[in-house]
């Protein structure tokens, strides 16, 4: 969001609104060029409590009025939603003469299944989604993939992009990096299973996994590599600020989760020349890297086929190298200047 309000703050004649609910008078976690106008509208919902709870729907009823008001006075050109809030419902009804937009940064593809229920409710639920979808003039998503999910064929393609990085990793440190916070959906079970039948060949390889514990997952995985004795040579850095820094240090990049919708952090590898092996799990990782070309796409959730093409990269040292460039080159397609592109196409902008 940052990144657009800045690049269109920039842009002639454009006035941008960042509008919050409870910003409780803090700065923006993320650096926000002066032209842009915050407007903090004070609900201040209960967040320890459901959206639903008695409290909550007064403080929606309150947002709505006063977001309602807010776009009379303003008369915005384009409303851009870039969460699912209360206002995800009532935002096309209240838009004026605005186009109003939706951006999704989720993955759907777990709806092709739950529509299969065909009872009365998972009908009706399904039905009125899809019919608020059709209300705002465009869904925004992530990927291909993901469009195919939006049933009210209004969906435009535009990914997120990745400030260029001046710094590059030389590829010669016999180290594997992993990174996401530790939870179930990352899958790091699957990495250090993997990691024990690539040990196994190559001993003298390190294996490090940053990101923050959720749900004490990092304990259960700690047991597991005490199990297969890799203390050694699989360790757990916690999270950290600047991880595209750290990334030079390393050979490859390593992801096994179970779903990943656009990843930013293989934005992050190719951006500094970092060679991916990854599952090709929905939907992420295959509009990212090319296959055999800035990286290996691994059959989703097959641990030996992981391991192998990890053994791959680790003892071809020619092929770690033309990845590390053809990373480096590729990623320019998720340039800020590039994704712009199509967000001045969607809204007939000026380029800046």
């Amino acid at each position: 969001m940052t990144t657009k309000a800045n690049y269109w703050s920039n842009t002639q004649d454009v006035t941008v609104y960042i509008v919050t609910t409870e910003q409780f008078d803090k700065e923006s976690c993320y650096p926000l060029d002066e032209k842009v106008i915050l407007i903090d509208l004070g609900v201040n919902y209960n967040r320890s409590k459901s959206y639903f709870s008695k409290e909550n729907l007064k403080k929606g009823v309150l947002h709505l009025k006063m977001q309602k008001k807010l776009f009379r006075d303003l008369k915005p050109d384009v409303i851009i939603s870039p969460n699912l809030n209360f206002d995800h419902y009532w935002l096309p009804f209240i838009k004026g003469n605005s186009r109003v937009i939706k951006e999704r940064h989720n993955s759907r593809y777990k709806e092709v299944e739950m529509r299969k229920n065909k009872s009365l409710f998972n009908k009706l639920r399904f039905k009125l989604n899809d019919w608020l979808d059709s209300k705002y003039d465009t869904i925004v998503v992530l990927n291909e993939d993901e469009k195919n999910y939006v049933k009210s064929g209004n969906a435009f393609v535009i990914p997120n992009p990745i400030r260029p990085q001046t710094i590059t990793a030389d590829l010669i440190n016999k180290k594997v990096i992993a990174a996401g916070r530790i939870s179930p959906v990352k899958a790091f079970d699957h990495l250090i299973k993997s990691w024990d039948i690539v040990n196994q060949v190559f001993p003298d390889w390190q294996l490090d996994i940053y990101g923050e514990d959720y749900l004490e997952t990092q304990k259960e995985l700690q047991c597991l590599v005490k199990y297969l004795q890799l203390e050694n040579v699989v360790h757990f850095k916690g999270s950290i600020d600047d991880l595209p820094k750290k990334m030079i240090e390393y050979s490859i990049y390593a992801m096994t989760s179970v779903t990943e919708c656009f990843p930013m952090v293989l934005l992050e590898a190719l951006s500094v020349g970092l060679p991916i092996v990854s599952y090709d799990c929905p939907n992420g990782p295959r509009n990212i890297i090319i296959n055999n070309n800035d990286g290996l796409l691994t059959e989703n959730q097959n641990i030996k086929s992981f391991a192998e093409n990890l053994k791959k990269l680790i003892e071809n040292d020619n092929l770690r190298m033309m990845m590390g460039n053809n990373a480096k080159k590729n990623v320019s397609r998720f340039t800020i200047a590039e994704v712009m592109k199509k967000w001045q196409s969607l809204l007939n902008l000026p380029n800046v």
